[in-house]
């Protein structure tokens, strides 16, 4: 779904800095910033890996706001419990129960 505007679509781009910086990065392949490309086989490949880079980050985004949804989710559940590692039933008969020597 295309943003409405331009201000939605900065809006909504400056809550994911890291893509923010990979847009700022291909904008400078385009504009040539560094003046080192004078052909566009030069240019070509330094688009690709920017792209690549980006196409990286926006799954590596959309991969934390999902996993933060589905805690959000599992949190709000009352019937899913968090599991805890259970304590070794000798640790109280052991003098240091962080050892695990011998009884």
């Amino acid at each position: 779904m295309p943003s409405a505007n331009s201000s939605e679509f900065l809006e909504r781009l400056q809550r994911y800095p890291e893509l923010q910086a990979k847009f700022d990065a291909l904008l400078d392949v385009v504009e040539n910033a560094a003046g080192d490309a004078t052909k566009a086989d030069e240019a070509e490949p330094r688009v690709f890996e920017e792209l690549r880079d980006m196409g990286q980050q926006a799954i590596q985004s959309w991969a934390e706001r999902k996993q933060q949804r589905i805690e959000a989710d599992c949190n709000a559940r009352s019937d899913l419990a968090r599991k805890e590692k259970k304590a070794a039933l000798a640790n109280p008969l052991r003098p240091d129960p962080d050892s695990r020597t011998n009884l």
